[in-house]
């Protein structure tokens, strides 16, 4: 009875984290739900002293990448008038925000004029470019990676001007999804 249970829970976990982030086909599209990072800070996080930064990555050109060079994302179920997250929960635990931290961003070759914050529902501060609330791909494992590019059709790496970064390339690990 409670390996059922365990099972069931673990169902309905899940079940959740599909929903959380614009669920079945309409979310994630083709593309299977990848396992959830347990951690929606990397070590040596943004808490502290938050960066942001333009790199180069994948064969998507300049983005905007956080303190470790991770790139970051946009999601399409955001609002930016106002500035409102909708990727709380299991979505954020796969999409961990770009947390502001306590003092002024760190910036290099982004304008501070779009940088900004929005309140979470958790309370916690994320960064926003031009409005767009910043988000990490919990399957990016390192500077330069992009894997969540085009994930669903609803996350795109965002260009310094804080706009969508629409290519879609064989290399950000999307191919055929």
């Amino acid at each position: 009875m409670k390996r059922f249970a365990i099972a069931a829970g673990t169902a309905v976990l899940g079940l959740a984290a599909l929903t959380a982030c614009g669920g079945g086909n309409g979310g994630y599209g083709s593309k299977p739900a990848p396992a959830q990072s347990s951690t929606s800070q990397p070590a040596g996080g943004q808490a502290a002293d938050a960066k942001l930064a333009t790199a180069d990555v994948a064969n998507l050109g300049k983005v905007v990448v956080d303190g470790n060079g991770r790139t970051l994302y946009v999601f399409g179920k955001d609002t930016t008038s106002p500035p409102k997250s909708n990727c709380d929960g299991a979505c954020a635990a796969m999409w961990p925000p770009a947390i502001a931290g306590d003092g002024t961003p760190k910036l290099d070759g982004v304008d501070a004029s779009l940088v900004g914050t929005v309140t979470r529902t958790d309370g916690s501060k994320q960064l926003t470019l031009a409005g767009q609330p910043l988000y990490r791909y919990s399957q990016d494992s390192k500077a330069g990676d992009a894997n969540g590019q085009a994930f669903g059709e609803l996350w795109w790496a965002v260009g310094a001007d804080g706009k969508k970064n629409t290519t879609q390339d064989s290399d950000t690990g999307n191919a055929g999804y």
